[in-house]
């Protein structure tokens, strides 16, 4: 769990005579802050070298549980990737339900785009601070400059550092927005003799509130487009990485390699969401 706060909002009237004495009645009240939080999720490799493969010579490597346990590392770090860019929601979990952590489609509500005509979406609610129900899906639109661009006003009005965002989309509407108008100009530097390059996509964006860039991101869905700022986000873990071993019943070594963490957005108007884009 953590807090989040706002501040107030800015007025024209805060001005006062010279010399003014203080009253104890000018004080305002301290505003509670706002306490959100979200599950820890439990996620898991199994490991099983049997002790002939560990005992004999092996081509290109000298210990296959070493090998497996690098393997099967990198394997659950892409299934915690691929967990946080999805519609998971919070889930506190019971005797036969695993916990849950809520994940981007979850947690971003407040910078949202998504078509309004046709059969709708649904931004996400949360229950007690954390992300109970996740977005659901709506009629999918064309990813248009306009669309882009109503994100990037919604952020800045609401405070978001547009400048720190990163702009995440699946390969076919990364390929959309490398045509916008607002990207920044072609270019590409070549200081030593060589072929020349050519050119096909954009990965700066220059907008009227920020210059941000744009990446592919191959974990997220294609009807999603996040605006992420990354000093609000980030992986918590309650238990980092460990490698277990596992009661030996037989001729193999058996491991599990586990972690307990959770997605922490430690400011949800700070980041924006595009959402339903078609997909082709």
């Amino acid at each position: 769990e953590w807090q989040t706060d706002t501040l107030e909002t800015a007025v024209t009237t805060n001005k006062v005579v010279e010399g003014d004495d203080i009253s104890t009645t000018v004080f305002p009240a301290v505003a509670a802050t706002a306490r959100v939080g979200n599950y820890t999720q439990i996620s898991r490799k199994l490991i099983a070298i049997n002790d002939t493969l560990e005992a004999v010579d092996k081509a290109g490597r000298n210990s296959e549980k070493a090998y497996q346990l690098a393997k099967r590392s990198a394997e659950l770090k892409r299934d915690m990737e691929y967990t946080i860019n999805s519609m998971q929601a919070g889930n506190a979990g019971g005797p036969t339900t695993a916990r849950a952590t809520a994940c981007l489609g979850a947690w971003l509500k407040s910078n949202t785009y998504f078509d309004a005509t046709t059969a709708p979406g649904v931004d996400p609610t949360y229950t007690s601070g954390v992300p109970s129900t996740a977005r659901t899906d709506g009629t999918q639109v064309a990813y248009t400059e306009t669309i882009l661009k109503s994100v990037v006003a919604s952020g800045w009005s609401n405070g978001a550092d547009v400048s720190r965002w990163v702009h995440l989309l699946g390969p076919v509407n990364k390929a959309k927005a490398s045509a916008f108008s607002g990207v920044a100009t072609a270019t590409y530097n070549q200081s030593t003799p060589k072929p020349f390059a050519i050119i096909g996509s954009a990965d700066v964006y220059v907008s009227e509130f920020g210059t941000f860039t744009i990446q592919a991101n191959r974990f997220q869905r294609e009807r999603d487009g996040w605006f992420l700022d990354p000093r609000y986000i980030k992986v918590g873990y309650l238990r980092p990485f460990k490698m277990v071993p596992l009661a030996k019943t037989g001729d193999a070594e058996k491991m599990m390699l586990v972690a307990e963490w959770t997605l922490i957005v430690s400011n949800e108007a700070a980041h924006g969401a595009a959402y339903d884009l078609t997909t082709t």
